[in-house]
């Protein structure tokens, strides 16, 4: 049997009572029932929490659980129109673990679906040597689509998003896929030739 390819989900908020785990329970299994393997990457993870002030350890302890993946797919909010704070200061802490990897995205928020917050995100993982994924899945007013174990509770709804999960995920096996090769190849950065 193949080796199934891994994907770190990030969820994006650490506010108390978030929605984020609703949302990023339902992305797991959406993922796993496409073929994939996933690793959960929590920034209120009381071991990756101490990376919101530069604590090298914290760091560290990122570093590993972001090694070796093939790729991530970021669950957030959207906070006054852009990510929180929080998943910024994430994914700003480490370089080298997100280069030449795909990056799927997945927002929710009011009546934007989390869409602004997407669209910032691009400009940093670009800067981050990521490729993001062209399709998204966002959610309007999660706090009425999902019960607490993440699972929707209108079958409309249900059908819509996963069809374009189904997109989602193809599109995401094919650039993890593209990308692996070409890393398999020739190594992305130049001092690692």
């Amino acid at each position: 049997m193949a080796e199934r390819k891994c994907i770190g989900v990030i969820l994006g908020s650490i506010r108390e009572g978030r929605i984020n785990d609703r949302v990023a329970f339902w992305v797991i299994r959406q993922l796993e029932g496409h073929g994939f393997a996933t690793r959960t990457i929590d920034p209120a993870d009381p071991d990756l929490l101490p990376v919101q002030t530069g604590d090298a350890a914290a760091i560290k302890r990122l570093r590993e659980r972001m090694a070796n993946l093939d790729g991530f797919v970021i669950v957030t909010p959207e906070y006054n129109h852009a990510e929180p704070g929080q998943l910024k200061t994430l994914i700003d802490s480490v370089t080298a673990e997100w280069w030449a990897r795909p990056v799927g995205l997945i927002g929710y928020g009011g009546i934007s679906g989390g869409l602004r917050a997407l669209e910032a995100l691009r400009i940093i993982l670009a800067e981050l040597h990521t490729v993001t994924l062209r399709d998204t899945v966002s959610f309007a007013s999660p706090w009425r689509k999902f019960d607490e174990l993440g699972h929707m509770t209108d079958p409309n709804d249900a059908a819509a998003a996963e069809a374009a999960m189904a997109v989602f995920a193809h599109r995401l096996e094919w650039w993890v896929d593209a990308l692996a090769d070409a890393r398999h190849a020739r190594p992305y950065h130049p001092e690692d030739e």
